[in-house]
């Protein structure tokens, strides 16, 4: 199942390290799978705030996506990144094709309190 890793980065000030890091940074995850999906193209914000930049890689799975993050190679150029920018990255698994939020809407109400459930009679 695809994995994604998704970086919220803050803007910066442009620097060597920046572009060195950028330069780099395909050598890295190519072998493991990796592509960009998403990288510092404009996004449109439709609520709340979304400052910054967004970078998105997919990978064929999570297992790909947690080795390449692990890697000697990753790790010695994320310094680079790190000193620089600020901002949130996550690994997060992709759904499954075909897949249904019925069970994920079940387990929801089921988890609500018995008066909040639909068609749950309320009695006083």
């Amino acid at each position: 199942m695809t994995a994604y890793v998704i970086a919220h980065l803050q803007d910066a000030a442009p620097h060597p390290e920046i572009a060195e890091y950028i330069e780099r940074l395909p050598g890295t995850f190519e072998p493991y799978g990796g592509r960009y999906l998403v990288h510092f193209t404009q996004h449109e914000v439709k609520e709340g705030r979304w400052p910054g930049n967004v970078v998105m890689l997919g990978f064929p799975g999570i297992a790909e996506a947690r080795a390449w993050w692990d890697s000697p190679a990753y790790r010695e150029i994320a310094p680079l990144r790190s000193r620089h920018i600020e901002g949130d990255i996550i690994l997060v698994e992709g759904v499954p094709e075909g897949y249904d939020p019925a069970a994920t809407v079940k387990a929801l109400r089921e988890a609500l309190p018995a008066e909040q459930r639909p068609g749950q009679a309320v009695t006083s």
